[in-house]
């Protein structure tokens, strides 16, 4: 009975051998993450205050582009304990986000004021970007 089991086991490991070794990773490397870098897991959920201390909003995603590189946040804005929210897409450099070692929390900062951002285009997940 494990016989056939070990057998294809092993036959999907051989199988999918050369669709890795296929891979543009030429090497591997240690990456190392410093103090003051973040997650993206640190990064979605995370309410954002604006310069008079209001919540605006929360990030919702990130937009990365081709290279992988953070382009945009999709920030959740408008809404009222979750609902009539719309999705806005603002630059990196908008949101500022830091890490209080005192509180033990990251917090995320806009110089936007909550009306720049209920006027800033929706954003749709559709299409490729559709749950």
């Amino acid at each position: 009975m494990f016989k056939p089991i070990a057998a294809l086991l092993a036959a999907s490991v051989m199988l999918s051998a050369p669709v890795l070794a296929q891979g543009t990773i030429t090497q591997t490397a240690n990456v190392p993450v410093g103090k003051s870098d973040a997650l993206a897991s640190n990064l979605v959920g995370l309410d954002i205050d604006n310069a008079a201390n209001e919540d605006v909003g929360e990030i919702e995603d990130l937009v990365l582009n081709g290279s992988m590189t953070v382009t945009g946040f999709v920030l959740s804005v408008g809404g009222f304990l979750g609902m009539g929210d719309r999705y806005v897409v603002v630059p990196p450099d908008a949101i500022q986000v830091t890490f209080d070692n005192t509180a033990n929390e990251w917090k995320g900062m806009t110089k936007l004021t909550r009306d720049q951002l209920k006027g800033m285009p929706e954003f749709k997940y559709e299409g490729k970007f559709d749950d």
